[in-house]
């Protein structure tokens, strides 16, 4: 008995030791077994294809400017938009909702209409119900199609990434309405 409270005891004392030591700032991180993330499983790819909706007229836009371009940019830049755009399986905005993209866009070009675009893909359906994509990337939204990055995600996304190709469907210059089409590519586990 008495073998075992002086085990304990030196036990404790170094456990206190150890914990009241300086941080050295080396501790921080700890390799884990990647079977524990679900990363041992085969990586798939994924793709599918959802309708983004950027309405900015009428009496609930779901795109709202929030800092306006510079004075006289004829490029949008400087503009920053804040989006909560609806996500359909078709063109036809009263098609079935996939989810929403929540997120930006910014004019970051001087010289032509090119976006900074930061937005998480929100899927509220189906398998993929609570599971999202990052895209963060550059849109030069005059070009027939676009490709940006997906950085990340989570849910069933967890550890994704890919790219998007966005090609715009249709387009009202008038108010600035579209719908684009993002083709998505996922490589996820």
């Amino acid at each position: 008995m008495t073998k075992l409270i002086l085990f304990l005891a030196v036990q404790i004392f170094l456990l206190i030791a150890v914990s009241s030591a300086g941080d050295d700032g080396e501790h921080f991180a700890r390799t884990i077994d990647r079977k524990l993330l679900g990363l041992h499983k085969k990586e798939k790819l994924t793709h599918f294809k959802v309708y983004w909706h950027d309405i900015l007229s009428g009496p609930n836009p779901s795109s709202i400017r929030i800092q306006p371009p510079v004075a006289n940019s004829t490029t949008y830049f400087g503009g920053i938009t804040m989006i909560d755009n609806a996500l359909t399986s078709k063109v036809e905005m009263n098609s079935t909702l996939i989810g929403q993209a929540q997120g930006f866009y910014a004019g970051a070009a001087q010289k032509e209409l090119g976006f900074f675009m930061a937005m998480n893909f929100a899927f509220k359906t189906g398998k993929y119900n609570g599971s999202t994509i990052t895209i963060l990337g550059r849109n030069r939204a005059m070009s027939e199609v676009r490709e940006m990055p997906i950085i990340g995600g989570s849910g069933l996304f967890r550890f994704a990434r890919g790219y998007v190709e966005a090609r715009t469907k249709w387009l009202n210059f008038q108010n600035g309405d579209a719908t684009v089409e993002y083709s998505c590519y996922v490589l996820h586990y």
